[in-house]
């Protein structure tokens, strides 16, 4: 699915898109946190929603983990306010695409709860330590943790 990359994203953000999207996933797979306070460098995925919006595609890279039913990520914005639009989008449409690398998939998208959610944000958080600054941010927020089950082969 061809998608374009949105003027409005931020220069690194459209960067890591094009790497990510130049190269089947082998060069924007691994997202060097450092900068921006995370340790090193780590994996990421592409997600696509559809927009609330404007019903066209929305692509982004994020942060994920493997988890016991597929891959979870985190709806941090960085602890703003506000829940992400991603992740608006997904939960009026839960059916997504995913890309890990240059394997392309359907998944289903759920928001974690509970016991559920408590381990994976402290796996994402370990992986990526700012996580647990955004959701100081973002009281009384709570930051979803989102696991993406895939649906097709």
């Amino acid at each position: 699915m061809a998608v374009e990359i949105p003027a409005h994203f931020p220069d690194w953000v459209r960067d890591h898109l094009t790497r990510y999207l130049e190269t089947d996933g082998a060069d924007g797979h691994l997202w060097d946190a450092e900068p921006f306070g995370g340790i090193g460098k780590i994996p990421t995925l592409l997600l696509t929603t559809t927009s609330t919006k404007s019903g066209t595609p929305m692509q982004l890279p994020l942060i994920y983990i493997e988890s016991p039913t597929g891959y979870a990520i985190i709806g941090s914005k960085g602890g703003a306010p506000a829940h992400p639009s991603w992740y608006d989008n997904l939960v009026a449409d839960p059916n997504v695409q995913v890309q890990v690398i240059a394997d392309t998939f359907d998944a289903r998208a759920r928001t974690t709860s509970g016991e559920e959610r408590a381990e994976l944000w402290a796996k994402l958080a370990e992986l990526y330590p700012p996580f647990n600054e955004y959701a100081t941010k973002a009281v009384p927020r709570e930051i979803p943790v989102v696991v993406l089950e895939r649906t097709s082969d």
